[in-house]
């Protein structure tokens, strides 16, 4: 596949402080912005994930922050931990609360533990008033009862996999639904059909790179410059032009992370 792009687009998901990009982090960051990636909001997955993010965001004038610890990391997270991504995520580029939630499939971390850092990190974005970047992967109720639990919050739900149930009752809630490159694969036709129902103006883009490149680069490393992909398939899925995904979901990107 191949897209050509000039509208503005935002990868609102990547993991660019990885090791993956450690060398040529800086040209994977220039290719994005020259193909009109303008805007990258990198993720925390743990607490020195996070801080790598920051540094990134005082490296790079588009690229911002997400400051969280992922629920494989939970049987790991104390006291310290929580009080110092406390003073992280005071720091002007931190835009929102991520990612966090629950993770059933991998249980890299125990479900008690993981739930007691869903907890502590939902009371962390609720006194800062800063909106949410959730992970969930087969837990979809726990995720809704801390979620219901705690509103009013804002969230994304990211890299949406689940059912359209779960689809229906975020969007009742509020949140916004992200998707990433995944939709392009030959056997990901549920995908596809969840995309379809998602309405325009609460869908985000996201490459969650380095994982999950597009079909036909599927293997690779993916990247930020990936996202134009994205765009064009779920472009082709509604049945609209590139230009008006691009549009959309630039400024759903924006009202949700507040940025300019």
């Amino acid at each position: 596949m191949s897209y050509e792009l000039r509208p503005a687009l935002v990868d609102t998901h990547c993991h660019l402080d990885f090791p993956e990009f450690d060398l040529d982090r800086n040209e994977v960051i220039q290719r994005a912005h020259s193909l009109g990636v303008n805007h990258i909001i990198n993720i925390g997955s743990s607490l020195e994930g996070s801080i790598r993010s920051l540094e990134l965001t005082r490296q790079y004038p588009d690229v911002y922050a997400a400051i969280g610890v992922h629920p494989h990391e939970a049987d790991r997270f104390d006291i310290k931990e929580e009080k110092r991504l406390r003073e992280l995520a005071k720091e002007a580029k931190v835009l929102a609360i991520g990612e966090i939630g629950l993770d059933y499939y991998k249980n890299y971390s125990s479900a008690d533990n993981q739930r007691l850092l869903f907890a502590k990190l939902l009371e962390l974005a609720r006194d800062l008033s800063l909106p949410l970047v959730i992970h969930s992967r087969n837990a979809p109720e726990d995720t809704l009862k801390f979620l219901k639990a705690a509103m009013p919050v804002k969230a994304v739900v990211h890299c949406f996999s689940q059912d359209e149930t779960f689809l229906k009752e975020c969007l009742d809630l509020g949140f916004f639904v992200s998707f990433t490159c995944n939709i392009t694969y030959k056997n990901a036709q549920n995908l596809r059909e969840l995309v379809k129902v998602t309405p325009l103006e609460r869908l985000l883009l996201e490459t969650d790179a380095p994982y999950l490149a597009p079909e036909g680069m599927r293997g690779d490393r993916n990247e930020p410059v990936n996202i134009k992909i994205l765009a064009g398939e779920v472009a082709r899925i509604k049945q609209t032009t590139l230009e008006e995904v691009a549009r959309a979901t630039t400024d759903n990107a924006k009202a949700f992370f507040n940025f300019k």
